[in-house]
Parts: C-alpha cells; structure tokens; sequence
C-alpha cells in the first residue's frame, strides 16, 4: 500500500510522462550507482523497494551476505531535463535497506541520517554548504586529456572563459531539477571552475552534492568535454576543494552560531564545535581528502590548508570565519577548506557532525585565532604557536582514523573496515608505482 508522498510522487512521475526511472545512490567512496526500470515497475518499487547485488557494490558486503534492497525517497524525484522527449527519464535517490527491512549500516546516506537525528536530538539542524570545484577538458579522438578547455584565471570574463556556456547550461538543468545555484565562476586553474549550491540542511546538502557532481559530468559530456573531480589533475595549478560552509540552528529557527557580543559573532556553541574540529582534523581529513591525490593539492603555495589553525581574514587556515555584516546574523558560519571534491558528501558531513556536537558536549575551547599567513611561518614560530600540520599522505590520514573513535563510532563498524581496508590497499598499490618522475630522475642518473 502506498503511502500518500509515495503516491503523489507516482502521479507526477505518470503526469511528466516519464519512461524510464534511475535509481541512485553511493559506495562508501561516493561513487554514484544506478539501476534503472521502467515506469510501469514503479508503483511496485515504492511500495516493496528493489532488490540488489551488495557484494558488487565497494563496501557494501561479502558475496556470501549479497542480497540488499534499495528503497526510493520520494522528495528526491526529479525529472531529468537533458533526456530526449520519448525517452524522459527521472531520478530518485535511494536508501538501502537489509532483507529484513531495516537501514543497511554501510549506507552512506543512512550515517548521515544517524548522525543528523542525534543533532536533532540536541536541538540543532546542521546546514552546509559546499563550494564543488572542478576542471573541464578536453578529448581528442574520444579520449580524455589533461588539456584544459581554456586559459581563463579567476572571475575571468567570457572572452578568455570559453565555459561560461557550459557553466549556464549547467546552471540551467539543476534549476530543472529543483536545485538553486548560488554562483558560478571561473576558478583560478585554467580550465577550472566552480559552482556553488544553495546552503540547506546536510541532507539535502550531500543529495544536491552527488546530483550536481552527475549534472557537471552530463551536461560537460553535451559540449565534447570531461568533468574532472580531481583533486590535483595538473601539476603546478591549484587543485580542486570543496570547501564547506556550516552552521548549526536551533528549534527555533535561529543560527546556534551567532553572538552579537562576541569580536568574530560567534557563540560558545560555534567555539565549540570549531574546536572539536580542529582537535580531530588530522583524522578527519582521511573522510574529507580521500584519496592518494588528494594530498597533492594540501601542500603550501595553492590556498589549500596545511596547518591546523582558524582564523577570519587568514586564508591559508584550516578554519575560516567569513565577515559578519548586519542583518546577516544567519549567514554566521564556520567554513572548512581541507575538503575535496572526491570525498563522500554522506559520510563527509556526518563524521564533520558527530566531531562538533562532541565537542559541544564537552564544551571544547579553541587555540587563538591565527591571522598571520601560515605559509610564511618558519618551524620555530609555528612551535612558538603550537599549530599542527594536516597529514601529507592518505596512510597517514588512514592511521589518525584508526585512533579516532569519534569518527569512528560516526561511521560504524563496518563502515570503517571497509573504508580502512580499500584506503590501505590504494595506497600500497599507488606506492609500488614506477612513475614518469621516478624514470626521468633516476635511471639514466644511477
């Protein structure tokens, strides 16, 4: 028996003349997944969800313990708008469940709605809101290059940014979808861009993450060009982030960060949860930088962080406060910059959650805000002021995790087996490799 959003949802989905429906949702990397029916199975699926393979999903679970079944929510349908008419397709993202019909608890989704309700539970709704980054480039004879699609530079205008086209009609197909852009501009990379979406609770937040991350790739693949997520694709031009902007609000509907009497606006709640943040940020940023490249973007000389401080106007911390202005008291936010687009925005989020409601609870204090540049700080000045450095490799970030039980308890179990294991086994594959830069250094050399 259908339920009455399950219902409405049915109407619309026969109303738009849908035929095909995708079913999305992520690995515990964040990779997007997709089995797609026809319309005439959907009534079925929303009242029973859909069976699956979960030993052929990245750390979900072992063949032996296979079967899974994805369950649609249903105020995540959206037309897709760049299928042609005949074959109209729409979306829906997916919860996965057990046989026995309870929340699966590898679903990156289903951690991020743990650790939303225990927010709730404190009285607070977590906002974030990402900055994706991303490089557009070229392909020759169908392959993908690491040639960017332009030599545009920051804010440049659309003489010298030959995307800006791309970037509208970007823009154009998640207005199609529900979703609010913010901004779009070209980034400081050539060929590189960014689009921000509206600010909204974490959920929403990481759903309109994976959707905009599949919108860039479509949309980018219409023009001739490849979507790159990639942390560091170039070598010698900045790296793509995602910075995250974040805030907590009571039940009342007001911003739990902000004092009018505080220098930087902030409240102990937002001191708090900073700190926490800072406390566990070398273990975090395994969650929030994934990957083996990803350390090749957090180094000095490219506005990535690299050392564990906050400050306002100092954009090479780890932590930045933006400038407060009147009647913008909601607007007060925390804005983390070790992010990068290749992280899970579920799980991302959700162990950046469980780390700032502990430190509420423990009523953390910060260290002093920083707001000199970091970058040009010798040894002994930054021992003077006590700053730590975010790790500079995945196996160090992996090992900071393994003895964070903050995080870990985010994440679960068995989500941390499995993220532990596929992160150990990355590296040690990408450390076996010969490289071109190992070749032109030492062979003819020695």
């Amino acid at each position: 028996m259908l339920r009455a959003k399950e219902h409405d949802v049915l109407k619309r989905a026969k109303a738009d003349g849908i035929r095909f429906i995708l079913l999305q949702f992520t690995d515990i990397l964040g990779m997007m997944k997709c089995v797609t029916i026809p319309i005439a199975r959907l009534q079925d699926i929303l009242e029973k969800g859909i069976w699956f393979d979960g030993s052929s999903i990245q750390g979900f679970m072992r063949i032996c313990e296979s079967d899974m079944i994805l369950r649609p929510d249903p105020s995540t349908y959206q037309v897709i708008p760049w299928k042609i008419e005949g074959k109209k397709s729409a979306r829906f993202i997916c919860d996965v469940h057990t046989p026995e019909g309870i929340p699966f608890e590898g679903d990156p989704r289903s951690i991020l709605k743990r650790a939303v309700a225990e927010a709730g539970k404190m009285g607070y709704e977590y906002n974030t809101g990402p900055e994706v980054e991303f490089y557009l480039l070229k392909r020759e004879d169908g392959k993908i290059t690491t040639v960017p699609h332009d030599i545009g530079g920051y804010f440049d205008y659309p003489a010298r940014d030959l995307a800006s086209e791309v970037r509208e009609d970007i823009i154009y197909a998640l207005e199609a979808m529900g979703m609010t852009s913010e901004m779009s501009h070209h980034e400081v990379g050539p060929g590189q861009h960014e689009i921000d979406v509206k600010y909204s609770d974490a959920l929403s937040s990481a759903d309109n993450t994976i959707t905009l991350k599949y919108v860039i790739k479509s949309i980018a693949a219409q023009h001739g060009l490849y979507a790159s997520f990639m942390p560091k694709p170039l070598f010698g031009e900045a790296g793509n982030g995602m910075h995250v902007h974040q805030s907590l609000f009571n039940k009342k509907g007001k911003n739990a960060f902000f004092d009018p009497k505080d220098k930087y606006k902030l409240s102990e709640i937002a001191y708090s949860f900073l700190a926490a943040q800072l406390k566990h940020a070398r273990a975090l940023t395994a969650i929030l930088a994934p990957t083996v490249n990803s350390y090749k973007r957090l180094v000095s000389g490219y506005e990535a962080p690299v050392y564990i401080c906050w400050a306002q106007i100092n954009r090479s911390a780890l932590i930045r406060i933006p400038r407060y202005s009147p009647g913008r008291e909601q607007s007060t936010r925390l804005e983390l910059r070790c992010p990068d687009p290749s992280c899970n925005p579920y799980l991302a989020f959700a162990s950046m959650l469980m780390v700032g409601l502990g430190g509420i609870k423990g009523g953390a204090k910060p260290p002093k805000p920083v707001e000199e540049d970091v970058y040009k700080l010798d040894s002994s000045r930054l021992k003077e002021l006590n700053i730590g450095m975010l790790p500079f490799s995945i196996k160090r970030a992996i090992e900071e995790l393994a003895n964070d039980e903050t995080i870990k308890a985010a994440l679960g179990k068995h989500t941390f087996d499995q993220f532990y294991k596929t992160k150990l086994a990355e590296f040690d594959d990408y450390r076996m490799q010969v490289t071109p830069w190992e070749i032109e250094k030492y062979l003819e050399a020695l």
